[in-house]
């Protein structure tokens, strides 16, 4: 995917870049296309390594207030999953189970370098999957996302961990509105096209406060675990698959797991009978899908949608994906409509 965010170096570019931050070189082997943010190299390191290189945008790229430093907070994840305790995954699946991702080789301002994760991205595989393969999969990931939700952060504060942001605070209510806030300020400094009043959705917000409140413990919410970002291993035959790894944590922050099920909803279904719940609750997490539980779902909707919207200006996506956006956040304005209409 092209994006303005996107900055793009030449092979000898990247290898000073590298080599003036880490003291090791590389040799440029392709450009990896499929992200939508950053730019990412596949490269040869001077060791002989196969690595990813991830390049945060240009200086004058205009990013989202809540993208301010996000290449740090995707460190930050890397290596809160690397210093959790190991385990195994036995069958039927149950904690500790390990949160399959790369390893982190090396940081600089400006880049991360990953190791290689094996397979390939689960909307590439799923054509090949059996529908048993599919459904074993899905509770897998399950199981990998309740241990990621395992993860607090070390101040006890909500929000985005990137202190660029200024988006973080000690109750998920107000976390939450700032966030939403944030967003809408860009929305009008991108002339966006919601399709929905910023008062309205402020309002909606607000109406769903009491339901923000009943998050009291913040987790790691990773909000971009589309198959796009899930790397899996399947079989030849498509009856089996393994998940590889997890990838582009940069939106992750520290809120409610309940938020998470926005994004898997775009594998299958994530509901309270889904093959994805079964796996979460076994690996010992717990979502209650209760009034208050389906009210903030509803918000966290609202919330992707109206955060795919803005990005669309800066980034320079094209008339096709911005219709797709902008269906996603009318149809959870009107889900939060329709739900304020006929809640007693």
């Amino acid at each position: 995917m092209q994006s303005r965010t996107k900055r793009h170096l030449a092979p000898d570019q990247l290898d000073a870049l590298l080599r003036a931050g880490t003291g090791v070189g590389c040799r440029v082997e392709s450009e990896l296309s499929d992200g939508w943010f950053s730019t990412v190299y596949r490269v040869r390191l001077d060791d002989g390594r196969p690595a990813v290189v991830k390049l945060a945008p240009p200086d004058e790229a205009a990013v989202l207030r809540y993208e301010q430093g996000i290449l740090g907070t995707e460190a930050m994840v890397y290596r809160r999953i690397a210093d959790l305790p190991g385990g195994e995954a036995p069958t039927p699946i149950s904690t500790p189970i390990p949160i399959p991702t790369a390893e982190l080789l090396y940081v600089g301002r400006e880049f991360l370098v990953l190791s290689v994760v094996e397979g390939t991205t689960w909307d590439k595989a799923a054509g090949r999957l059996t529908h048993p393969a599919e459904a074993a999969a899905r509770r897998e990931l399950g199981a990998i996302t309740a241990r990621l939700h395992t993860l607090a952060p070390e101040d006890g504060r909500f929000g985005y961990p990137a202190a660029q942001s200024g988006l973080l605070a000690t109750d998920w209510r107000t976390a939450f509105t700032a966030m939403v806030e944030a967003l809408l300020e860009d929305a009008e400094r991108r002339q966006s096209p919601l399709d929905a009043p910023p008062a309205e959705i402020r309002r909606l917000v607000a109406e769903g406060g009491d339901a923000l409140e009943e998050v009291t413990e913040p987790r790691l919410v990773h909000f971009d675990l589309w198959p796009g970002n899930i790397f899996v291993a399947p079989a030849d035959d498509g009856s089996h698959a393994r998940i590889t790894g997890l990838i582009d944590h940069e939106r992750a922050f520290w809120g409610d797991p309940a938020a998470e099920l926005v994004s898997l909803a775009f594998g299958g279904d994530a509901g309270p009978d889904s093959d994805l719940v079964v796996g979460y609750t076994e690996a010992g997490g717990s979502l209650d899908f209760g009034p208050a539980f389906q009210h903030r779902l509803a918000l966290y909707q609202l919330y992707l949608g109206l955060l795919l919207v803005v990005e669309c200006g800066p980034r320079g996506y094209g008339p096709t994906h911005v219709a797709f956006c902008r269906r996603m956040l009318t149809d959870a304005v009107t889900r939060l409509r329709t739900a304020a209409r006929t809640a007693p």
